[in-house]
């Protein structure tokens, strides 16, 4: 929750990863919120009114995974709302001619996301949903201390630094700082 909150300001793509494992965090523990408590609040070292919070908040997300349906895979609709709003941002900056620097970076990207998309059969994932999990699939890679290939690292380092401008954007959107208003007369 405090995690996920500052993550929240500050890097859009780092909360959305974040979330992700939070969400497999839960199943992984069986949408238990006694296991939760036992492997993850409790181990934290938070003080007692924190770690009831951090509670209610893993329970509000176990309630979420169970109405939405997403106990076995899947997203939580909020982590998914947070997807759209990245993609429709990507394609409003795609088609302004004001960001060359953003639309150069993802053509130079998209040979890196066809390529993914052909391996994992991921024909019905968006760009930036494909972006999304490779960077998550990298993750839970070096998680489990599994050896990366210089080629997927190569492909890794271009879809960061493409997904991370597409972060500072959305952060500057949000302030309002992105599209300059124009004065009319």
């Amino acid at each position: 929750m405090y995690i996920a909150s500052q993550k929240r300001k500050e890097n859009i793509a780092e909360y959305l990863i974040y979330m992700w494992q939070v969400e497999d965090m839960i199943r992984a523990n069986g949408l238990d919120i006694d296991k939760i408590q036992q492997n993850i609040i409790t181990p934290s070292g938070l003080d007692e009114a924190r770690q009831r919070e951090l509670r209610e908040w893993y329970e509000s997300l176990i309630d979420m995974m169970r109405r939405e349906d997403i106990q076995q895979k899947g997203h939580l609709q909020m982590n998914r709302n947070t997807l759209s709003q990245l993609v429709a941002l990507h394609q409003t900056l795609l088609k302004d001619p004001r960001f060359p620097e953003y639309t150069a970076e993802f053509y130079r990207t998209l040979p890196f996301i066809v390529e993914l998309r052909g391996k994992a059969g991921e024909y019905a994932a968006g760009e930036i949903e494909t972006c999304f999990n490779a960077l998550y699939g990298m993750l839970l890679m070096r998680l489990q201390g599994k050896e990366i290939s210089p080629d997927t690292a190569a492909a890794i380092k271009q879809i960061s630094r493409f997904i991370a401008l597409l972060a500072r954007d959305f952060h500057l959107d949000e302030a309002d700082k992105l599209f300059p208003h124009d004065d009319k007369e």
